[in-house]
């Protein structure tokens, strides 16, 4: 039975508001020992677009399952095809000051960790150190038969040579790399296996309808334990592999805070949620807070 994804969600009762004041993440990040779990909308800045906030891709594009990209090579040829395009833009997006804040607030000793469930690795990139990908990284692929890792730029290189010429417009790019074609578009792409053993190679990415490795879920869960707060930044909590680790935080009596625009499936279990834009939120925060940003 194929599992499909969770693209939204429906509220069984109203949420708390949001609000514009600040102040309770500012206090969190003063005590320390904040764990910050981030989401897509904390790269929309970088010019990536989110899931589910306004103009979402979700409103126009179904993201790849686990289930159709190991079933189907139709459904590989157009992932690789539309995944080699949006990696062109992908790869150049830039940290933003959103992600520069955050990088500030760990070398400042105000974190304990960072959990991020984009794949963008724009964390790494302004400087935080020891970032768990929830749901890895596009920068690697990886092997469905041997195993072995590789990095994605060399990927690329061997679609280019194998695809000379594959220029196509895409309509957009989503959270995931995957820009958005037609099958004309896609046309007959060539797929190249691994190099190593001749397998099907896969993004080092959950896809949808994909889990979480149990050790990394233990990992995170471990996080939250030894945390004093979380600070949630730019996801909706919509699926599950997110929403546990706020869940737990409040049961274990760790104070959830949320700095996200629109409403999120978490709002119940956190004590603010901050509807205003992250980059310039956390920037503020951190001016407040006396952290530089680019420092270093």
């Amino acid at each position: 039975m194929r599992t499909r994804p969770t693209l939204d969600w429906t509220p069984t009762e109203e949420p708390p508001p949001g609000t514009t004041d600040p102040r309770p993440v500012a206090d969190a990040l003063r005590a320390g020992g904040v764990l910050v779990l981030s989401g897509a909308g904390l790269s929309t800045e970088s010019g990536i677009p989110d899931y589910r906030g306004e103009g979402g891709s979700l409103s126009r594009h179904t993201p790849m399952t686990y289930q159709d990209f190991t079933a189907s090579a139709g459904a590989r040829q157009r992932y690789w095809a539309r995944g080699h395009l949006g990696w062109r833009s992908f790869g150049r997006a830039l940290p933003n000051a959103g992600h520069r804040a955050v990088a500030a607030f760990g070398r400042h000793g105000l974190l304990s960790g960072v959990i991020t469930q984009n794949v963008d690795g724009l964390h790494q990139a302004a400087g935080s150190e020891d970032v768990v990908e929830l749901h890895g990284s596009l920068g690697r692929v990886v092997c469905l038969s041997c195993g072995a890792f590789s990095p994605r730029r060399e990927l690329a290189r061997r679609l280019e040579e194998a695809n000379a010429g594959f220029a196509p417009v895409a309509a957009g790019i989503n959270p995931d790399g995957d820009a958005d074609l037609t099958r004309e578009q896609v046309g007959d792409f060539r797929v190249v296996p691994c190099a190593r053993c001749g397998g099907v190679l896969k993004p080092d990415v959950v896809f949808f309808g994909e889990s979480v490795p149990p050790a990394r879920v233990e990992h995170c869960r471990r996080l939250v334990r030894e945390a004093s707060s979380l600070l949630v930044l730019g996801s909706s909590l919509t699926v599950m592999s997110g929403l546990r680790f706020v869940r737990q935080a409040a049961r274990e009596g760790k104070p959830v805070l949320i700095v996200n625009r629109d409403r999120t499936r978490g709002d119940a279990q956190a004590v603010t949620r901050v509807a205003l834009p992250l980059g310039a939120t956390l920037t503020a925060l951190a001016e407040g807070l006396g952290v530089p940003l680019d420092e270093g």
